[in-house]
């Protein structure tokens, strides 16, 4: 199965997670009626909340979460590939997991993946992140066999570390998935531009679903959920920070194409970094 149907979920999760898990269902079977075969929702689909203590108060441990158990539920009965792009999950002595999880049509869970780097920034607009005060970075890399290929997990913040994305592309990754919460600041900036470049670096497909628009927290995101070809085009795009569905039919045999043609992932070299130290503009020894 080379060609596959990919429905990226633009979303605007709040501080209520019942309603976010309504918002999630709808898109999916949205997606489903569609045709699509995969489908991947944002990061941080089930609760969006600036203060640590309010989460802690809205999030369960992986076993009981109830939209964790709703997408197994929904791939087993709408038959399809269910990617949660990721969502607070409460580990031991109070840290927090940012946790993807994927399920495949029989409702069973594939794989997890634990965002690895975390958002500690101070950005110029006055916002202020530290994802490390309240989450837990995981320390593996995840890349998974399915049906149609072979696809690597990341989330959002991950996106600005190109080394995460080559591990993949070398380990056979022929798609690559970013669900995202993006600010507007960095996302006006970087968002298509950084989505683009991991995509032509590894010669592979990416699928980025985004959160979108004012969050109830304050927070602002960016939107414009991409789906992206090995060559670096947008085939799918979501035309500004509404939530709703973006929808490509993709062909996994491009991924090869795109690397037989620029095989920069066969031709990458060793080398060492030579710091040449300088005194007044003279080179010295």
């Amino acid at each position: 199965m080379n060609i596959l149907h990919v429905a990226a979920l633009q979303m605007r999760s709040g501080q209520d997670p019942a309603a976010n898990l309504r918002a999630f269902e709808d898109l999916v079977r949205e997606a489903a009626s569609k045709g699509a075969a995969y489908v991947q929702s944002p990061e941080m689909t089930g609760v969006l909340v600036r203060s640590r203590e309010a989460l802690m108060e809205r999030i369960h441990d992986e076993a009981d979460d109830p939209l964790v158990l709703k997408a197994s539920a929904l791939a087993r009965e709408l038959s399809l590939f269910v990617h949660l792009g990721s969502t607070a999950i409460a580990l031991p002595e109070g840290k927090v997991a940012n946790r993807a999880f994927l399920f495949g049509p029989d409702g069973g869970r594939i794989a997890t993946y634990d965002k690895i780097h975390m958002f500690d920034v101070n950005l110029d607009n006055g916002e202020s992140w530290r994802e490390s005060a309240t989450y837990a970075a995981g320390g593996e890399s995840v890349v998974v066999d399915l049906p149609f290929g072979r696809m690597g997990l990341a989330i959002c913040y991950d996106l600005r570390f190109p080394q995460l994305f080559q591990a993949q592309a070398l380990a056979g990754a022929q798609l690559l998935t970013v669900p995202s919460a993006f600010t507007r600041q960095t996302g006006e900036a970087h968002w298509h531009v950084l989505i683009r470049a991991r995509a032509i670096e590894n010669g592979a497909w990416l699928v980025a679903a985004a959160q979108g628009g004012l969050h109830e927290d304050g927070r602002k995101t960016y939107g414009h959920s991409l789906i992206v070809d090995p060559w670096g085009r947008i085939v799918a795009e979501a035309q500004g920070d509404e939530p709703g569905v973006v929808y490509a039919k993709i062909d996994l045999r491009a991924s090869q194409e795109a690397r037989r043609k620029v095989p920069n992932l066969k031709n990458a070299q060793d080398f060492t970094v030579n710091e040449v130290k300088s005194f007044a503009g003279v080179a010295t020894p």
